[in-house]
């Protein structure tokens, strides 16, 4: 994929890495999918259908991409599913260092094992919210620990994991999973204040890692695995929103849009949810204030910092 233009079009004015307060860094990878393949194309049709895109934001009254949205090189690392994973988490805790709201498209959800082992050691505390249809917690898969059926077990052991609209899920899982912080799609349609009790599960540091096929194949038919009985747009819209006002969320990472060339609406769907949830972390920020995501006061200045060991 090429990244020759900037993100949605914008000036370069606001695309600048050094103004930038936004980092959008594209990892098409598909290298463990066990199905429908074409999560590496996911990155290449979100950008595009990206630059189609109004940027004036309605229910914010806003234009987020004013806080300045640095598109970086993409990912390509692909010698093996661990190779990526490294470089995801190299390049993601570079950018979190330089005092960056960092952001990444997939690609298949193995790219997150490296985006959450980097905010991990960045912000005490953590709480990693998977949006996803599947638990994805297994220890290993098809030979590998990096396998996207793995995407959230290290985020289990080592970070508050608190899973949301889960839906499919092998038995073995059962067994490392905390059923108080998941948040069962069944479950979740007859209890009109499940949002308020994944809120409560939450430390003030929040990590969100959203696979798209946590909607349902009805608005959202293009990924690898449509799972139906899942969310719909509002729902979510208002989920995330309260997220936003009531946590410090860090990050996010979106997964495993797989393009399909006759049905461009998902596409779009994941253009204006990526959109959408810069415009709910900056909402209210004046573009000139900066950007401060805590890592510089809070470790730098500490010795118990997480980065004290650094090599870098």
């Amino acid at each position: 994929m090429s990244t020759s233009k900037n993100y949605a079009g914008i000036s370069d004015e606001f695309a600048q890495l050094e103004k930038s307060k936004i980092i959008l860094i594209p990892v098409p990878y598909d290298g463990t999918s066990t199905w429908g393949k074409g999560a590496d194309k996911g990155p290449e049709a979100f950008l595009e259908a990206s630059e189609n895109m109004e940027l004036y934001d309605i229910e914010t009254d806003s234009e987020v991409y004013k806080q300045g949205i640095h598109l970086t090189e993409p990912i390509t690392v692909n010698s093996s599913p661990e190779a990526m994973v490294n470089e995801v988490h190299a390049i993601t805790k570079d950018f979190i260092k330089r005092n960056k709201f960092v952001t990444l498209f997939g690609g298949e959800h193995s790219i997150s094992i490296g985006s959450i082992r980097a905010f991990n050691e960045c912000f005490d505390n953590l709480t990693v919210l998977q949006i996803d249809a599947h638990a994805d917690l297994r220890e290993s898969y098809e030979g590998t620990k990096y396998n996207h059926a793995c995407a959230v077990y290290e985020a289990n052991q080592t970070t508050n994991l608190v899973q949301v609209g889960i839906r499919s899920m092998d038995v073995i899982e059962k067994t490392v999973m905390d059923e108080e912080k998941t948040f069962f799609a069944h479950d979740m349609v007859n209890d009109e204040y499940w949002t308020d009790k994944v809120i409560e599960a939450m430390t003030e540091n929040v990590f969100i890692t959203f696979d798209l096929d946590a909607f349902d194949p009805s608005i959202m038919p293009s990924t690898g695995t449509p799972e139906p009985g899942g969310l719909l747009w509002y729902e979510t819209m208002e989920f995330l929103k309260q997220v936003f006002e009531d946590k410090n969320v860090v990050g996010f990472d979106i997964v495993e849009l797989c393009p399909n060339k006759n049905d461009r609406s998902s596409d779009f769907l994941a253009a204006k949810l990526y959109y959408k949830m810069l415009s709910y972390k900056f909402a209210g920020q004046e573009i000139d204030q900066e950007y401060d995501n805590t890592f510089d006061i809070d470790y730098k200045a500490n010795t118990n910092s997480k980065f004290e060991d650094d090599e870098d």
